[in-house]
């Protein structure tokens, strides 16, 4: 039995790692790669093996980094069962639809493009009949439930704290008598968190699959966060300017909600206009609410004491649907807050907000998330003094801000907490850093060295772990 890990592999993108046991073949995540965008193209459209042959998937969660090449496995002929946990199907339904909708509106476009240079019309990596396809082929499980996945593997989901309906992924494999434990943690989230419950602790793993995003650094304090979106709101409305914030629909767009509404409740903040300028986040935010019992203490208790006893939602928040809508923030003058996806600026509304309001050194962007090389978002956070946008050069005026302490990725100390009572509880005999760039992957195996855990690998895209029982 073995693993081989085909996403995720010294990048932080396109999470995807083949399990093999007993002859069964299992991913443990689908995800869409993100980059360069021919590169990311073929890489998401040319699966190194036979989509057929798989002959399950087990989904830690719905981002679209994990889930977003479902379709095209299916559109390649996958048939069997994708395993989540309810809430992350639920997520996963929205994001899928939506992915389905860029990839035919960014394809058409393409293609008109390609129609003027006298060249051949490519097809979209799937289509919204895919997406729904892959929906079909869900099952959804709670957590703390043991279930057969395939013949020789039995799997549990356990809370990970990284996004509403995450899961770390626990599994028990047979081959031939031989069993061995292993350990996914899909997307680390990090302890005494606002609005989801923290991460929790495996026992009695031998191999353990673990992300490594923010390996070699620690992250800001609280307080950081909401001083620094204090201080640029203040700005805003002292400018009569914009503060745009890309933000992943799911996840980012509530935590910020959450805050804003809570840093005006407690009146460290005047009332400001906020849009939230992305479909999918409306409905997202409507299966936050629906799910409160999944919420932490602190979100139980602003229940308990907000007048209208919902903490997604203030009095100046506006949920914005329709394009015509959105539009018309281009010529919304008052100072407000425009909170819109793709997080990493790659595609959708906050295109259109960048492309409107970058020039503009009265206006700020704040990120709110991980950008991953080659995205937009990166090269805007990197200093570049040039952006393309639609194809055309944008200069990068607008004050330019970065949000560390709202990740919802753990970082260096607290993945070092975390594995480490696994190792304390278990018989650890390798630990694999998966969803990084290499150089945090490098600081952090040595940190692990030095807290005197077993032996630490960084898969190359293709690399296959041996599981071996225990010795």
């Amino acid at each position: 039995m073995h693993v081989q890990f085909w996403g995720a592999a010294r990048t932080v993108t396109g999470s995807m790692h083949l399990l093999v046991v007993g002859g069964k073949k299992v991913l443990l995540d689908c995800g869409m790669y993100q980059g360069n965008r021919r590169e990311a193209f073929e890489r998401n459209r040319d699966f190194p093996f036979d989509c057929a042959e798989i002959d399950a998937v087990v989904l830690s969660h719905a981002h679209i980094d994990h889930s977003g090449n479902l379709p095209t496995l299916v559109r390649n002929g996958f048939c069997g069962t994708i395993f989540s946990t309810t809430v992350t199907r639920e997520l996963a339904s929205l994001m899928l639809l939506d992915s389905a909708g860029i990839q035919e509106t960014d394809n058409e476009y393409l293609n008109k493009k390609r129609e003027q240079l006298g060249k051949e019309p490519l097809p979209p990596l799937y289509v919204t009949e895919d997406a729904i396809r892959t929906m079909s082929q869900f099952h959804a499980l709670g957590f703390d439930h043991w279930f057969d996945v395939v013949p020789g593997v039995r799997c549990r989901f356990h809370v990970a704290g990284h996004m509403l309906g995450a899961a770390i992924v626990e599994l028990v494999l047979t081959e031939n008598d031989h069993r061995v434990n292993l350990v996914f943690s899909g997307d680390l989230g990090r302890p005494a968190r606002p609005l989801l419950r923290d991460p929790v602790t495996v026992s009695d793993a031998q191999y353990v699959i673990m992300e490594a995003t923010y390996g070699d650094r620690l992250h800001p304090d609280e307080d950081n966060c909401d001083e620094t979106l204090v201080r640029l709101i203040e700005r805003a409305q002292k400018l009569n300017s914009k503060l745009i914030i890309p933000a992943f629909s799911v996840g980012r767009t509530q935590e910020i909600i959450y805050r804003l509404g809570g840093l005006i409740e407690s009146k460290r903040l005047e009332p400001i206009k906020v849009f939230v300028d992305s479909p999918m986040a409306v409905d997202a935010t409507t299966i936050f609410r629906a799910n409160m019992d999944a919420m932490d203490d602190d979100f139980a208790r602003r229940m308990r004491t907000e007048p209208d006893g919902d903490p997604l939602y203030f009095k100046d928040l506006f949920f914005v649907r329709k394009a015509e809508h959105s539009k018309k923030l281009n010529d919304f003058h008052e100072p407000c807050v425009i909170i819109s996806a793709s997080g990493m600026c790659e595609t959708g509304r906050i295109v259109h907000h960048l492309r409107n309001n970058i020039e503009n050194p009265d206006n700020a962007i704040l990120f709110s998330g991980y950008q991953a090389p080659n995205t937009t978002g990166r090269h805007i956070l990197d200093g570049n003094p040039t952006v393309r946008l639609f194809g055309e050069m944008f200069d990068v005026r607008a004050k330019i801000e970065k949000l560390e302490s709202v990740s919802g990725h753990a970082d260096q100390g607290e993945l070092i907490d975390w594995v480490g009572e696994i190792c304390r509880q278990g018989n650890v005999q390798q630990i694999a850093l998966v969803h990084c760039e290499t150089e945090p992957a490098t600081v952090l195996k040595e940190k692990l060295g030095e807290a005197g855990m077993p032996e630490v690998l960084i898969p190359s895209r293709g690399h296959i772990m041996h599981l071996e029982p225990l010795r």
